[in-house]
């Protein structure tokens, strides 16, 4: 091996968890932070556990509730449709109707 490039290994590195569990462990990096390990994951333990570092979660309900509270008042696309198909029905009328009044 070549002297000087590797980076330097601590035999005796920390993993700390943000529950507080700490695994001592071999590391190029003498200090690793994680937000979830083996002690703490829903995997492991069987209990179910939401990390919201950003907020998500919270927003996701409020936008379910909110959601909730309105009514469904109908669909404008679906609408739209109904508003064309209607309009081409009634626009078929008025050409059959020439067309028969053509042959005559």
């Amino acid at each position: 091996m070549k002297k000087d490039i590797h980076p330097k290994y601590y035999s005796n590195a920390k993993i700390i968890c943000a529950c507080g569990n700490v695994i001592e462990t071999g590391s190029t990096v003498k200090e690793i932070k994680v937000e979830i390990c083996s002690a703490c994951h829903p995997l492991y333990t069987g209990k179910n556990k939401i990390l919201d570092t950003t907020g998500r979660v919270e927003r996701f309900k409020k936008i379910t509730k909110k959601a909730a509270g309105k009514k469904v008042v109908g669909n404008k696309k679906a609408k739209r449709k109904a508003r064309q198909k209607k309009s081409k029905a009634e626009t078929k009328k008025v050409i059959s109707k020439k067309r028969i009044h053509k042959k005559k």
